[in-house]
């Protein structure tokens, strides 16, 4: 199915825009560069949508349904720290998530599946989104523009470090977690460190806090919830004798059931009013679950069965708490979002997602182009 020139031309591809890292919506050079290759394939290209994503489709005489294929395209802002020649190029920019290489491997299948033209039983749509790592992301606007008008289910896949490669996990239902994240300033009254008891200190409050914030979760959310609550800022102060007016902290709470969301935020909340001095509590919802469908599950396995083992394929595979704007998709329409191996201890392959020397196993590109248009090569 995947010719040596085929596989070189998507790692080239790879290679190229992990080079040349974009982020959020401001992705000229790799939506443009996406646009050539699908326009080059004769198929059917719409631009700017979702502001910048990209929309091609492909045709299937006779055909029914329209399978929709997803990738990513926009890369982190963050640096680097992998020393290899196709490093990034732009300060302050890294493809540290893999999405150079999910959206080379959905060239790579929509150059398979036009080859197959003729035998397809089904319309391909083949989907470039935006802005995946940052809030509004940019699965919201590309369904407002049409992406989904008409498609019968949508896959996708993102590249897994805690896998190896050559295997393939298929998680049924809950995947991804909801990711909120939330900021919450302490008040306190400030002085001279030489004398505390003068003064209402926001960092001993603060302290008490995120200890407090530790049980919300362990004491509070029920055992066959699934829940994450973790601090990942504490700001105060600005000098060593000096108690402050203010702290600050912030961080994440990942969930699956709205009930077990709702009662968290209401507990934050709580929690914040009743500070000494008080405080003030920002909360913003993020991404919803990602629950993959149980029908597109089963079709994804056994389209699996026809290219690898069945000692690679991972399913159930393990839920991870990551936030996916994926989820927006399936939302609306059935579908099904796969875990590509691409962990290699060997290669030094195995940083976790958005560290700044992750990297992929590119031998895990030719599994990934063939799992995505399996998807599409089996009858819905």
């Amino acid at each position: 199915m995947i010719n040596q020139s085929l596989l070189q031309d998507v790692i080239d591809i790879r290679r190229d825009i992990h080079r040349h890292p974009e982020t959020g919506f401001d992705l000229e050079r790799t939506a443009g560069l996406v646009a050539e290759h699908m326009e080059a394939l004769g198929l059917k290209v719409r631009t700017g949508v979702g502001i910048s994503g990209v929309v091609a489709d492909l045709e299937v005489r006779g055909a029914q349904h329209r399978i929709a294929l997803r990738a990513d395209m926009d890369a982190l802002p963050m640096d680097e720290e992998r020393d290899i020649p196709f490093r990034s190029i732009v300060k302050g920019k890294a493809h540290m998530c893999g999405h150079d290489a999910h959206t080379a491997m959905l060239i790579g299948a929509a150059r398979v599946l036009c080859a197959k033209k003729d035998t397809l039983p089904n319309h391909v749509r083949f989907i470039f989104q935006p802005c995946e790592e940052a809030l509004p992301g940019g699965a919201p606007g590309m369904i407002a523009d049409g992406c989904l008008d008409g498609v019968t289910a949508i896959y996708g896949q993102h590249v897994w470090p805690w896998l190896d490669t050559g295997k393939i996990g298929i998680c049924p239902g809950p995947m991804m977690a909801q990711a909120d994240s939330f900021d919450i300033t302490i008040y306190g009254k400030g002085g001279h460190a030489a004398a505390p008891h003068q003064c209402v200190d926001p960092i001993v409050i603060g302290s008490r806090l995120v200890g407090a914030l530790q049980t919300l979760v362990s004491r509070e959310v029920s055992p066959l919830d699934s829940a994450v609550l973790s601090v990942t800022r504490f700001h105060a102060g600005s000098a060593y004798n000096v108690i402050p007016s203010e702290a600050k902290i912030a961080g994440t709470v990942r969930t699956y059931s709205k009930n077990t969301q709702t009662g968290i935020k209401r507990r934050l909340k709580e929690l914040t009013d009743g500070l000494e001095m008080g405080g003030e509590l920002k909360y913003s919802d993020g991404y919803p679950p990602l629950i993959n469908h149980e029908v597109s599950c089963q079709h994804a396995r056994e389209a699996c069965s026809d290219f690898i083992a069945a000692s690679d394929l991972i399913f159930p595979a393990e839920s991870a708490m990551f936030g996916e704007d994926f989820a927006y998709y399936v939302e609306k329409v059935p579908g099904c979002y796969l875990q590509l191996g691409s962990g290699n201890a060997e290669l030094d392959c195995c940083y976790p997602l958005h560290h700044s020397k992750f990297g992929l196993d590119e031998a895990c590109i030719p599994v990934g182009v063939r799992l995505l248009a399996a998807m599409a090569m089996r009858p819905h």
